[in-house]
């Protein structure tokens, strides 16, 4: 079992706004806003670092953020055109290590363990790695390396924006200790509040609650969640090996939420990315799947089989809103969504074809179309996310 491990997360900065930056140059140094339009109803999608002076955040009213920053650029969420660019990133890191394991359009693990004397040291790796992307995208990254996957996240949030942080082994507690209770990543605002109310509002002195002591007040999953946090052991929040069988994305929220908006929106985005890689891997699957992590660290999941293959990414997003529904209460924080394909198979593997044409068939033939331009450069965008960016 090798035990120098080398985990780097990188974490595109404010990757909606930068490509739009990188799109106009004219709006570099402005606050950008992306999302619904001022005036209708719906939320930050994301923002630029300039907008988050002001006081924006993703998932806030646009109301709110108008208010916050009325000379802010408000522009509508281009999903086909930030797919693209995550992409072509995505699979430039494989030019480095062949362990990558994508958590959002934006994020991604990398095991660069083992790759020393290809790279050199982790400083030296993580450079490279920055520059590579500076070069192929024009964007920036942030790099947090560590011995796991749970320190790798909060030290790239630590460095950010176009940082590069560096826990080495020993080193966990002292950098824990730098850290704000709030920067845990995966603490919600619930949790955080009781634990104020018990006078608990740093990081080392959490560390002196006994586990026993933790779940009589938050239960077994928060408690062990806590217990492991505050003291860098890993957290096994993203799985460790990704099933070859499947093709799924996730997104976890910087703050709980309830807003259904805010979730239908993200399963349609996720839904769409899901079925990009699908066509892009030439691969199939009759099934569909919801993954629901809630504000006490608990998880659901649901799948729903279908009795012919999936066509369009408008299906899985359909299912996935039913199987949403058969899971949620529509009212409890969540703070992990995914959505996924499973058994994937061969594109080319014979299957029994229908009499009728139904209307997913008819928006696959779409989709395969806005495929093939996007492919050859084309940054056409499919009506139902505008039309989704419209109800927001």
């Amino acid at each position: 079992m090798q035990t120098n491990k080398r985990i780097f997360h990188v974490d595109l900065d404010a990757f909606y706004a930068s490509v739009e930056q990188r799109e106009a140059p004219e709006l570099k140094g402005k606050p950008v806003i992306i999302g619904a339009s001022p005036g209708k109803r719906g939320v930050v999608s994301a923002c630029s670092y300039e907008a988050r002076q002001f006081g924006v955040r993703s998932a806030m009213p646009i109301s709110t953020a108008k208010r916050l920053c009325p000379e802010g650029i408000f522009l509508p969420v281009r999903m086909k055109l930030y797919q693209k660019t995550s992409s072509v990133i995505m699979e430039s890191f494989s030019n480095f290590t062949p362990d990558i394991c994508q958590i959002s359009i934006d994020e991604a693990f990398l095991d660069m363990s083992g790759t020393e004397k290809l790279f050199g040291t982790v400083e030296e790796t993580g450079i490279k790695i920055k520059q590579h992307i500076k070069n192929i995208s024009g964007l920036t990254i942030s790099v947090g390396a560590a011995p796991t996957r749970f320190l790798a996240k909060l030290a790239s949030d630590y460095g950010k924006p176009d940082g590069l942080y560096i826990v080495n082994k020993g080193e966990e507690i002292e950098f824990l200790d730098r850290l704000e209770l709030k920067d845990i990543w995966g603490l919600g605002k619930k949790t955080l509040e009781r634990l104020k109310d018990m006078g608990i509002t740093t990081i080392p002195a959490l560390r002196e609650l006994k586990e026993e002591n933790l779940k009589t007040i938050f239960g077994q999953s928060t408690s062990s969640f806590l217990y492991n946090a505050c003291r860098g052991i890993n957290i096994d929040i993203y799985s460790e090996k990704v099933k070859h069988s499947s093709i799924s994305n996730e997104t976890t929220f910087q703050e709980d939420i309830n807003n259904k908006n805010v979730l239908e929106n993200t399963i349609l985005e996720l839904s769409h990315h899901v079925m990009f890689r699908a066509m892009k891997s030439g691969k199939k699957s009759k099934s569909v799947s919801i993954k629901l992590r809630y504000s006490d660290f608990t998880s659901t999941t649901a799948q729903k089989t279908l009795d012919h293959h999936i066509h369009s990414a408008e299906e899985i997003y359909q299912q996935s809103l039913k199987l949403l529904y058969q899971r949620w209460n529509g009212s409890e924080p969540i703070r992990l969504v995914g959505i996924g394909l499973l058994s994937v198979e061969d594109i080319n593997t014979p299957e029994q074809c229908s009499l009728f044409e139904d209307s997913f068939e008819k928006k696959k033939k779409v989709e395969e179309a806005v495929f093939n331009l996007k492919n050859k450069g084309s940054n056409i965008t499919k009506a139902s996310l505008l039309k989704n960016n419209d109800k927001h």
